[in-house]
């Protein structure tokens, strides 16, 4: 089993989008569950891809062709849960909030929450805090997630909480990206800081009652 988490890790790093689809699928085959394959083998990939673009020994290109591995991946996996996908755990519109073009982490957290049974949509990058508003009531989504990677771009969180908070709207919010804090979601309001792929799905598996 070691060796094909290995696989997977290697396919995102390498960003061959068929090499990491075949391996998802061989996975499958071999009845290692989606989350499973996901956690111990693709997200640890896209997680490396993240360390070496953050220390120049990976550029734009690449990074861009890794994710586009990521998101074949993805699509293997999220089709062999198909058959649950009435019984999602819930709706997640997640985005990297406007000004802050960073993708890599949002990416990890997504591949977390689908693999751990929920319906999300990626708003990308960029995201303006109307469009958050505007796609969460047009998915019915549960939860929006927002990232920041950039202390300048912190503010744009409050922007979003601000307007469910004003509207009375029925949404959960989480943040996170590196200069978020505990401290920070708290004092904007969020229903939760995720620190990490991880300890998001924990959150909003606690935030649904799940």
């Amino acid at each position: 089993m070691a060796d094909i988490y290995r696989e997977a890790v290697e396919s995102i790093i390498n960003g061959d989008r068929a090499a990491a689809e075949e391996v998802a699928r061989r996975a499958l085959d071999q009845g290692i569950a989606p989350g499973e394959i996901m956690a111990n083998g693709f997200v640890k990939g896209i997680q490396e891809v993240g360390e070496l673009f953050e220390s120049g020994e990976l550029f734009l290109p690449e990074l861009m062709m890794s994710a586009d591995a990521m998101a074949g991946a993805t699509a293997v996996t999220n089709a062999a849960l198909v058959g649950a996908a009435a019984a999602a755990k819930g709706r997640i519109v997640i985005g990297t909030v406007q000004g802050d073009v960073h993708d890599i982490g949002k990416a990890i957290v997504i591949a977390y929450l689908k693999a751990n049974g929920y319906e999300v949509t990626d708003l990308g990058r960029d995201v303006p805090a109307a469009s958050f508003i505007a796609r969460a009531k047009e998915e019915h989504a549960d939860v929006i997630g927002m990232s920041a990677l950039l202390t300048t771009t912190m503010e744009e969180q409050r922007k979003v909480i601000r307007t469910v908070r004003d509207e009375g709207l029925p949404y959960k919010t989480v943040v996170g990206g590196a200069p978020c804090t505990q401290r920070w979601a708290d004092q904007i309001g969020a229903d939760a800081y995720a620190e990490d792929a991880s300890d998001g799905v924990k959150k909003i598996d606690a935030l649904l009652g799940e």
